[in-house]
C-alpha cells in the first residue's frame, strides 16, 4: 500500500519546480491531486504527466490571493474527487531589496501572495479537511511552504523574512486550532535553503549580483553555505512533504521540518 492511498491533495504552486515535483511524488503516493497555478500551459503540461503515469490528477487557474478563487477551488476539490486530505500551500514569491528600495507596493504583492494566500487556503480548505479527518489515522493534513528565511535573517531580504516568517508562527497557531475537537488536522512547516529550480536559480542571480560576482562564482558561494556541499534538489522537498501528508508524521503537528543541507545548523 502506497502512503498516501486513498488521499485527495490540493497543491498550490503547481505547474513548476517545488510545486509540480510535489504533486508528483504525492501522486506516486497514492493521492489524487488538484494542482493549481497561473501557468496554465505548464500547470496542465504537470497534470498530464502525472496522469500519463497511471495517477489522477487535474489542473485548474488559480490566483491564491483572491477569496473567491479559493472558495472555486475548494468546490472543485468536493466535486471532482470527494474532498480533501492534504492541502500544500506552495505557491510562493522571491525577490532581493534593500529595505530602502522595497515599496509599499513591493511589500504588499510579496505578504498577498505568501502570507494572504497561505492564510487563504487554510481558511478555506480547513472544513473539507476535517470532513474526511476521521478517515486518517493522522487526520487532516496542511503543510504550508516556508523557507529557512523563516527562521533566519538575512540583509535585502526584509519583505522576504518577514512573510516566510509569518508563515512560520501562522501554522504553528493552525495546529493548535487543528487539534482542538474530534475531527483532527495537523498542520506543519517546510523550510528549504535554496534549491535547484527556477526561483532557486532567481535568487542566485539577484545574490550574485549583490555581491558583485559572476553567476557561476555566486553558485559556487551558495553552495558553500550548505555543509552537504550542494544545493537542494526539488524531491529533497517533495519528499519531506509527502512524509509530513501521510499517516507516517501522524503525531507531528506544529512542527518546523527543515530541509536545508546544514545550512542552519552552524
Amino acid at each position: 500500500m502506497n502512503r498516501c492511498d486513498g488521499k485527495i491533495a490540493l497543491v498550490t504552486g503547481g505547474a513548476r519546480g517545488l510545486g509540480a515535483e510535489t504533486a508528483k511524488r504525492l501522486a506516486e503516493a497514492g493521492a489524487s491531486i488538484l494542482l493549481t497555478d497561473i501557468l496554465d500551459d505548464e500547470g496542465r503540461q504537470t497534470a498530464d504527466a502525472i496522469a500519463d503515469k497511471g495517477g489522477k490528477a487535474h489542473y485548474m487557474h488559480h490566483d491564491v490571493t483572491s477569496e473567491e478563487e479559493w472558495g472555486a477551488v475548494v468546490a472543485e476539490a468536493k466535486s471532482r474527487f470527494g474532498g480533501l486530505d492534504i492541502l500544500v500551500n506552495n505557491a510562493g514569491i522571491y525577490y532581493s531589496k534593500p529595505i530602502g528600495e522595497t515599496s509599499m507596493d513591493d511589500w504588499r504583492r510579496m505578504m498577498s501572495i505568501n502570507v494572504d494566500g497561505v492564510f487563504l487556503g487554510c481558511r478555506a480548505a480547513l472544513p473539507l479537511l476535517r470532513e474526511r479527518a476521521g478517515k486518517w489515522r493522522g487526520g487532516g493534513s496542511i503543510v504550508n511552504l516556508s523557507s529557512v528565511a523563516g527562521i533566519i535573517g538575512a540583509a535585502n531580504g526584509t519583505a522576504y523574512h518577514a512573510s516566510k516568517g509569518a508563515v512560520r508562527l501562522l501554522t504553528k497557531s493552525l495546529a493548535l486550532e487543528g487539534a482542538e475537537g474530534e475531527a483532527k488536522v495537523r498542520a506543519n512547516s517546510v523550510h528549504p535553503a535554496v534549491i535547484d529550480t527556477n526561483m532557486g536559480r532567481d535568487l542566485v542571480g539577484q545574490m550574485s549580483d549583490a555581491l558583485g560576482v559572476s553567476s557561476n562564482e555566486g553558485t559556487a558561494l551558495i553552495t558553500m553555505m550548505h555543509p552537504l556541499g550542494r544545493l537542494g534538489m526539488p524531491e529533497d522537498v517533495a519528499n519531506a512533504v509527502v512524509y509530513l501528508a501521510s499517516d507516517d508524521s501522524a503525531f507531528v503537528t506544529g512542527a518546523e521540518l527543515i530541509v536545508d543541507g546544514g545550512l542552519t545548523a552552524r
